[in-house]
């Protein structure tokens, strides 16, 4: 159960409001800020336990974006390293213990593009296979492999632009490979070469393609895609064939037309907040039932184990069991003003780390609310 007011273990001040996901270890605290002024990304470490400020990295990015200039990607956290990205395509891998810069680069002057980004590079790193995948989408480099320790340009190739989303990394097929969106379509690329495996063009145009690819199994042990966007619904994809591609879209729906929150798969259930929180049959995609609640809004965060689901809305926190049951549990109310936190919290061991629109907050968990298992993927 949730309690009514949060156990508060510490919490900073922010001057902006931010839009990038946090990332944690036992240790460290990392997110992506601006500076006072605006001008300047400001990528922010803090000490996990006490909230003190170990170290921050400033870098010029001056911007005039939709949503703001904050970065839009949570930081990758790679052992004793964080990889950061700004929205105006600062990227850096930062020494988590003294935040020396190890090496960095800008999507903008190695990888120029050819069209306007209104909301600047969103799309949060990848580390799959000892690879660092970031899609800069330039026309020769859509999509980009790095070395991780060394920011060593592994390959590269052509494409779109991107989208305002992020890639996944799964085994489709038989095949390894990158999946997500670009600008214009829904892709595969081969993990080891980048090559452009399978595309996918949408039946209606003008989606943001914000929403991450999910990989689950369906009710009969079959592993599939769900995609969600605003324009096309949501489409559960096989992948049947032996060389990578898509052999067919199962099912679609109209009911859930998610424009920014990802849906999470939990057993037989599909969940996703688009105003309303849904849930989904994971078989066919029908709607099982939709609550209207003061706490949801255009988007809302979502984490979940094999029993429960934790929804961070306008402020608040709500607990669900995940058993299809059409109930709210119970509620934490995290700020005093309602807020919509497009930051995606973290959860890490018993606490959890939530940005507002002027403060993060470190929230000790009581004892009995059910906590993701970082060993165990509900969505498969």
């Amino acid at each position: 159960m949730l309690p009514d007011t949060p156990d508060v273990v510490w919490e900073v001040p922010l001057a902006h409001a931010g839009l990038g996901g946090i990332a944690v270890s036992d240790k460290y605290v990392v997110f992506g800020d601006r500076d006072h002024d605006d001008f300047q990304d400001v990528f922010r470490c803090l000490d996990a336990a006490t909230g003190k400020p170990l170290w921050e990295i400033e870098r010029l990015a001056a911007a005039a974006l939709d949503y703001g200039n904050s970065p839009r990607a949570t930081p990758l956290i790679i052992e004793s390293s964080v990889i950061c990205q700004g929205a105006t395509g600062n990227l850096l891998c930062i020494d988590l213990r003294t935040g020396n810069v190890l090496w960095e680069k800008n999507f903008r002057d190695e990888f120029p593009l050819n069209a306007e980004l209104p909301w600047g590079y969103c799309g949060s790193p990848l580390l799959a296979d000892g690879k660092l995948i970031v899609a800069p989408g330039a026309p020769d480099a859509s999509l980009i492999a790095l070395d991780p320790t060394t920011g060593e340009l592994q390959w590269k190739v052509a494409g779109l632009p991107p989208s305002h989303g992020s890639l996944i990394v799964a085994e489709l097929g038989g095949i390894a490979q990158i999946v997500g969106h670009d600008h214009k379509t829904l892709g595969g690329w081969a993990l080891k070469n980048g090559e452009r495996l399978w595309t996918m063009k949408p039946h209606s145009d003008g989606d943001f393609n914000v929403p991450t690819p999910v990989l689950y199994k369906n009710s009969n042990g079959k592993q599939r895609l769900l995609v969600a966007t605003e324009n096309n619904g949501v489409r559960s994809i096989a992948f049947d064939s032996v060389d990578g591609t898509p052999s067919e879209t199962e099912s679609t729906s109209m009911k859930l037309r998610s424009d920014m929150s990802t849906p999470i798969v939990v057993g037989d259930h599909i969940y996703c907040v688009k105003d309303f929180l849904y849930c989904l049959d994971s078989s066919d995609l029908s709607e099982k039932w939709r609550i209207r609640d003061r706490a949801l809004g255009d988007y809302a965060a979502t984490f979940a184990t094999k029993t429960h689901l934790l929804v961070i809305g306008k402020g608040q926190l709500l607990l669900l069991r995940a058993d299809g049951t059409k109930e709210i549990i119970s509620r934490c109310k995290v700020f005093d003003e309602p807020q919509v936190l497009y930051s995606h919290p973290a959860i890490c061991q018993n606490r959890m780390y939530v940005r507002g629109e002027h403060q993060l907050k470190c929230i000790r968990l009581s004892p009995d609310t059910p906590l993701p298992d970082p060993n165990h993927d509900t969505r498969n």
